[in-house]
């Protein structure tokens, strides 16, 4: 049975081809974090563009300080619960901590994600040195997305979440790796935590879709964590973060009305971006 044939082909998937047509129209791509089937309901109801089963499960769901407790069975527990919630959004699975050291564990657990999790997509976190990795995973025809900025696997490394790109020779380089990565077969990058005049140039400067959290208004697309949108998250919470719950009915209104904010060019404003 070819099921895909089956679904309502008036909200039909997103795929590859969808963002880079909304990347050339200038249409916004709106994406949100998600981590079970119930949510996923939720934020394909309200025509989110791209969900993202994060690591960011690690702090939201699992209480941790940092994602890096997460390990690959997490993700694709939660990325194949978070499948079955979904029709329309393209789905992304993050590649935990250390799960893609070499090239060949890079594989090997890419292929878990897209096979047991249901992703379409997987992301790493990236600098100049992945980008081996990110070539030899779009060598076997597997959708990649590319994270660079502040990288929550590196908190450690880097002394905490600190908002990349401030400094010239820094944002140069931020350039530079994300050419790089896009030349090594990147379908996707993510920009977080950079200046939003850094979040431009890098946006302008790739064919391939650029989103952005806390990295200014002239990315292709948004994303937030669904938790702190929905203000579930307590405490405090990134700049870069808008409560949508406050004036709407329910959380599904509140999904919807960050949809639109997104695709409106409202959201984020001046007081989001660095």
């Amino acid at each position: 049975m070819y099921t895909h044939l089956q679904r309502d082909q008036s909200r039909p998937p997103v795929t590859l081809s969808t963002l880079a047509r909304m990347k050339a129209d200038g249409e916004k791509i709106a994406s949100l974090t998600c981590y079970d089937a119930s949510f996923a309901v939720l934020l394909d109801l309200a025509d989110v563009d791209v969900v993202l089963v994060g690591d960011s499960l690690g702090m939201v769901i699992q209480g941790h300080h940092t994602t890096v407790p997460v390990t690959m069975d997490h993700v694709v527990y939660h990325s194949a619960a978070v499948a079955r919630g979904l029709h329309r959004p393209f789905l992304i699975a993050d590649l935990p901590f250390m799960s893609y050291p070499s090239r060949d564990l890079a594989l090997e657990h890419s292929v878990r994600l897209m096979q047991e999790g249901g992703a379409q997509m997987v992301k790493l976190e990236s600098g100049g040195k992945q980008t081996d990795i990110v070539e030899f995973l779009a060598g076997h025809d597997i959708a990649v997305c590319a994270h660079i900025g502040l990288k929550p696997q590196s908190v450690h490394k880097t002394g905490g979440f600190r908002v990349q790109g401030r400094e010239r020779e820094t944002a140069a380089r931020l350039l530079d790796e994300a050419q790089r990565l896009e030349a090594a077969g990147a379908d996707m990058v993510l920009l977080e935590c950079i200046p939003a005049a850094l979040g431009k140039s890098i946006t302008q400067a790739l064919h391939v879709p650029v989103i952005g959290i806390g990295a200014g208004p002239d990315t292709d697309g948004q994303i937030l964590v669904t938790y702190d949108m929905l203000d579930i998250t307590t405490g405090r919470k990134p700049r870069f973060v808008r409560n949508f719950m406050e004036g709407a009915r329910d959380n599904l209104d509140a999904i919807q009305r960050y949809v639109r904010a997104v695709k409106s060019r409202e959201y984020p404003a001046k007081d989001h971006c660095f």
